[in-house]
């Protein structure tokens, strides 16, 4: 089982490229573009890493702050926050806005496990 730190962390504009695109080829990785002002960011938090931990380290998450990284934030024209976006082999599979609840996040997790 990998450690929390290496399942979960942090990524910029520098390393998106190596940490997103390229790790992508061989595991899924969901990034959260969040930022500190947002009250949504906040609660989703929590609730992505507790569902995560049940996925054993094959699904990994990047915490992407837009506030220093709009770039990549408008690479990927994220308009709301919290969004999150799958990434597999490089590209992006699926996304979704806003907090949600626990059971809407393995749901979408699994949909991209699945596919």
């Amino acid at each position: 089982m990998k450690h929390a730190t290496e399942r979960t962390f942090e990524v910029t504009e520098h390393d998106f490229e190596q940490k997103v695109l390229e790790a992508s080829d061989a595991q899924l990785i969901l990034v959260d573009f969040w930022a500190e002002w947002c009250s949504p960011c906040l609660v989703l938090a929590p609730v992505l890493e507790r569902v995560l931990a049940e996925y054993d380290g094959t699904v990994c998450l990047a915490k992407l702050e837009v506030d220093d990284n709009m770039r990549v934030a408008g690479r990927y024209k994220v308009r709301g926050f919290p969004s999150v976006i799958a990434f597999r082999n490089g590209e992006e599979l699926e996304r979704f806005t806003g907090a949600q609840p626990a059971h809407a996040i393995r749901d979408f997790i699994d949909r991209q496990l699945a596919g």
